[in-house]
């Protein structure tokens, strides 16, 4: 039997307008089946199918299909909510049509409008009490019940958690019992871009659903601590502390300091300020406690595996100072930068006392900047914090006289605020009494700068009026500064009183710094606050003056940063393509890195036509973008598109690209990363390349800088181990990105700066020594190699000239001798070939000798360097003494070096970024009562000599008065040695 295959629906459509309804009934039935082939023809008679669909005469299931009918062909058609309307209407058939064609387009595509107009309707903008079509809710639990049947609990748990539904979300819980799919609901309203107060609903909801963790069940500590984080409660983590002390005082340890990696100052202030005294047997543990959540038991750990494991390699410095002309200002401070980034943390500071005279010729804001960087260098020693600037610092009841020395002294008023970044009380206290009492712009602009960073996110009104005060002197120094200062004390308020202040001042000023200083200002006061910023930023994306809309873009990427939100992210998009502004252009391009620094794989193709845009400095948007998104990944799609743009032909976009490379290259290796090695020979030819463009070599000069960061143990990462977003990184970055205009902020870079190490601790909070493994090559993640010292080329010597008559001579003399020994040299060509038989077999060993094989793991001591994606490859041996409280890695199921388990390839490499972990950890000693052998962590003694004179003079030693004189000319010099008799006179 032949079929035959319908070339027109004409037939079927016939029959509908016949009396009877059998006739009526098989139309519709056939024209279902021929609606992908006859849509367009079937759309003409819609009215009719759509009669039928109301039509009392025909039966239920006659109507049913009538609707089915209809919904095909508006899908069709593009109309997807008639489809959806109908569908709805068509009630058995459409469920029997789902069920048949599970996989069709139309049905998917009908359910999709299924669940969004029923998420819709379940949201804010629907008036509350909206009644739900009874329909369109059976379609919605009908998909609940099938994915908990088929076990898709995450895909139940979005649409849940999009619609509202909390109880879904129980029911899968108490279901499977899994604490990860709670994690992943967390993950999903934090990262996804819900508005701020249906994200506290569902944290709030999911706070008493989490297991309190324990030794044998921790792997959702991170998770647990990021939730408290975020919630924002101190009363609740209070309690749940004090419960843990009383179960587990190591796993309360644990948990506070994983609650310290991304908690906010007040908070951790709130929950210290609210634990209890303890008893006789739990008062040391709060008092531990309470020392942890201060935050500076962290710090110090971090700044001593600093100072231990510090790997500069002095000769790239070297090699930097050698081709960078001292007096030139901009070189001095590319040469500045690049010593403070790569001795970041490490407090030490030989290169400057090795090269004072190269320091002494630092003039004006080179000189601040100099300065300043002895902040970053001994960024985090609060104890010596003082000790270290106090020859610097302005001396109370005076004002210099000399203007060499107000630089300096503001500088070292900077290198305050970075040394007690998020600090104590005190040291604002003096920045404070800094600022009020000067009336120097230059000291006050150091002073407002290191208030606002030591102050950052205090929301100490104190400190926000005095920054105001200095601001209404109109200064344009002294203003620019407090006005970054306001916006970082306030970080986060979204106090409208004080950001209308801002926004007034600013238009009223003439002055562009003052007015940038404020427009970035208001970016901080609204970081994190999502919607509660839309309308400021609405008011500054307004604005006619572009330096106001430059600041509404930074405030739109930080209230909503590390969310993705899709109308933030197109927002800046559209901006970066039509606003007037060059300037508006490259901040909206750099701002994306903000939005989009949690999926960074995504970032080198949302950016990819931005790197070839036809502006440049939308170009050179693109490549801090780049550079900030995929720090610390050595990402490969982001290295190929910055590496051509090494070449540009504007100055400035190769300088981007080349900070750029440094910062996605940081602590990458020449084996996990191909580029690297070509990367760094590239800073290296650049820098001492005369010819080249001084921005570039600038450029080219930080991203060294950065790639050799905090002595190689550092990355960037605007995510903390806890998963949150890390306030003091973004903050950092951002203020990095306003060197364009004003080189010393580029010094706040290292606020982003994150230590990669495993510092284990027992019990008492002493740092044993043991070893861990690392499953992975040693050369995946090891130091590079020392830079290699330049060879001296030597002259060649000149060949001596020859007459022709002489070399006639010497030919017939030599043609005369060959006659005469012609049998004694066919002897000797035997003898040398038999000898040189014998000294090939005697080499051919060495030359066949097979390389040395690389092991495929190694050991690793605690309190040693280990890079974030290492992390997925550390364990720890089961037989060994000390075990971890909670799992090294944020992901526990990505140990990807456990045995069984196939080596990483370079795509793995790149392509992931762990969400934290490492850090801290508290240890199960499994031999409690044994002898253990600790790391002394007591301070080395001074390297230095200390000279008495020195010291009268205020100096730790005399290294350290020279290193004064050199930065201040005000500096006293050392008192004439006592007279003496010379033994031998007379």
């Amino acid at each position: 039997m032949v079929v035959r295959a319908h070339s027109s629906a004409a037939g079927a459509l016939a029959l509908l307008s016949e009396p009877d309804t059998v006739f009526k009934q098989h139309a519709l039935k056939a024209l279902n089946q021929l609606v992908p082939q006859f849509w367009a023809e079937i759309s003409e008679h819609i009215a009719l199918i759509e009669s039928l669909y109301e039509s009392e005469d025909l039966p239920k299931d006659a109507r049913d299909t009538a609707a089915l009918l209809a919904s095909k062909v508006y899908y069709f058609l593009g109309e997807y909510d008639e489809a959806l309307s109908f569908a709805l209407g068509a009630g058995n058939a459409f469920q029997t049509e789902a069920r048949t064609y599970a996989a069709g387009e139309y049905v998917e595509t009908v359910i999709s409008k299924a669940i969004d107009r029923y998420i819709h309707l379940c949201s804010d903008e629907v008036p509350l009490g909206t009644k739900i079509d009874s329909r369109l809710q059976s379609i919605i639990e009908a998909i609940f019940q099938r994915c908990i049947d088929e076990g898709e609990y995450r895909q139940a748990i979005g649409i849940a958690l999009e619609s509202r539904r909390f109880d879904i979300i129980s029911q899968v819980y108490d279901l499977t019992h899994d604490v990860s799919l709670l994690s992943y609901a967390m993950e999903v309203v934090l990262d996804t871009g819900f508005p701020l107060s249906y994200r506290d609903q569902v944290l709030k909801f999911l706070s008493p659903l989490f297991p309190s963790p324990s030794r044998t069940n921790s792997s959702h500590m991170l998770a647990l601590a990021r939730l408290h984080v975020i919630l924002d409660n101190p009363s609740t983590t209070t309690a749940l502390l004090t419960s843990l002390v009383h179960e587990d005082k190591l796993v309360a340890y644990q948990f506070a300091f994983d609650l310290v990696e991304g908690g906010a100052r007040d908070f951790l202030e709130a929950v210290r300020k609210e634990l209890p005294q303890g008893k006789d047997d739990t008062k040391d543990i709060f008092e531990n406690l309470s020392n942890i959540l201060g935050g500076e038991e962290t710090v110090r750990l971090y700044l001593e595996f600093l100072k231990r494991s510090n790997k500069v390699d002095m000769l790239i410095l070297k090699h930097s100072k050698d081709a960078l002309e001292p007096r030139s200002s901009i070189y001095h401070t590319a040469l500045t930068l690049q010593n403070a980034f790569m001795h970041a943390g490490t407090t030490s500071d030989v290169f400057l006392r090795d090269n004072l005279e190269w320091l002494g010729m630092a003039t004006n804001w080179a000189k601040f900047s100099a300065t300043a960087a002895l902040g970053v260098i001994h960024k985090g020693y609060f104890q010596e914090g003082m000790n270290i600037l106090g020859p610097y610092l302005p001396q109370p009841g005076t004002e210099s006289q000399i203007q060499g020395a107000a630089y300096s002294e503001g500088g070292a008023l900077y290198a305050l605020g970075l040394i007690n970044a998020s600090g104590s009380s005190q040291t604002m206290d003096y920045l404070r009494e800094a600022l009020r009492t000067s009336q120097n712009d230059t000291v006050q602009h150091g002073a407002a700068l290191g208030l606002g960073i030591a102050g950052m996110g205090s929301r100490s009104a104190e400190a926000y009026d005095n920054l105001k005060e200095t601001l209404f002197l109109d200064s344009a120094i002294a203003g620019e500064a407090a006005g970054y200062a306001m916006g970082l004390v306030m970080l986060g308020s979204a106090n409208r009183v004080y950001a209308e202040e801002m926004i007034t001042y600013a238009r009223e000023t003439q002055h562009e710094k003052i007015i940038r200083g404020l427009a970035m200002g208001l970016s901080f006061v609204f970081y994190g606050r999502q919607e509660e910023a839309d309308d400021t930023i609405q008011l500054l994306l307004a604005e006619k003056d572009p330096i106001m809309r430059y600041g509404g873009v930074y405030t739109l990427a930080l209230a909503y940063a590390g969310t993705s939100n899709n109308n933030a992210v197109r927002r800046l998009l559209h901006i970066a393509v039509s606003d007037t502004s060059d300037d508006v252009r490259r901040a909206a391009v750099i701002s994306l890195a903000f939005l989009l620094f949690k999926t960074p794989d995504q970032v080198p193709r949302i950016v990819q036509l931005l790197s070839e845009s036809y502006n440049p400095h939308v170009r050179c948007g693109a490549t801090l973008a780049l550079g900030i998104a995929c720090s610390g990944t050595g990402l490969q799609d982001a290295v190929q598109i910055l590496e051509p743009m090494t070449k540009d032909g504007v100055d400035f976009v190769r300088q981007g690209a080349f900070i750029a490379l440094g910062m996605v290259l940081v602590q990458q290796s020449e084996a996990s990363s191909p580029s690297m090695s070509s990367t760094r020979a590239l800073y290296t030819k650049v820098i001492s390349d005369k010819h080249e463009d001084p921005m570039a070599r600038f450029g080219a000069a930080l991203g060294q800088g950065f790639i050799d960061a905090g002595g190689r143990n550092v990355t960037i990462s605007l995510q903390s181990r806890a998963g949150t977003r890390n306030t003091s990184a973004i903050v950092g970055m951002t203020l990095f990105c306003q060197f364009w205009y004003w080189y010393p902020l580029a010094h706040c870079a290292c606020l982003a700066f994150e230590p990669t190490a495993i510092i284990g601790l027992n019990g008492n909070l002493k740092v044993p020594k043991f070893e861990f493994m690392s499953n992975a090559k040693p050369s995946l993640f090891g130091y590079p190699a020392p830079a290699i010292p330049p060879k001296k080329e030597t002259a060649a010597k000149m060949a001596t000239a020859v007459l022709s008559t002489t070399a006639k001579v010497k030919a017939r003399e030599k043609k005369k001798a060959a006659v005469e020994h012609d049998a004694m040299e066919t002897d000797e060509k035997l003898d040398t070939k038999k000898d040189a038989d014998v000294e090939m077999k005697t080499e051919e060993p060495s030359t066949s000798t097979k390389r040395k094989t690389e092991p495929s793991s190694e050991k690793v001591a605690n309190f040693s360097r280990v890079t974030p994606v290492q992390l997925g490859y550390i364990t720890f041996p089961a037989e060994g003494r000390y075990q971890p409280i909670r799992p090294v890695a944020s992901n526990p199921f990505v140990n990807r070096g456990a045995k069984g388990v196939p080596p990483p390839g370079k795509r793995a490499l790149t392509s992931e970024r762990y969400a934290g972990g490492g850090g801290v950890l508290i240890l199960v000693d499994e031999r409690e009562g044994e002898d253990a052998e600790l790391i002394d962590l007591e301070p080395a003694p001074p390297v230095t000599a200390v000279n008495e004179t020195a010291v009268q003079n205020g100096y730790a030693n005399a290294a350290e008065r020279q290193l004064h004189v050199a930065l201040d000319p005000s500096a006293p010099e050392a008192d004439p040695p006592e007279p003496f008799e010379y033994p031998f006179d007379g």
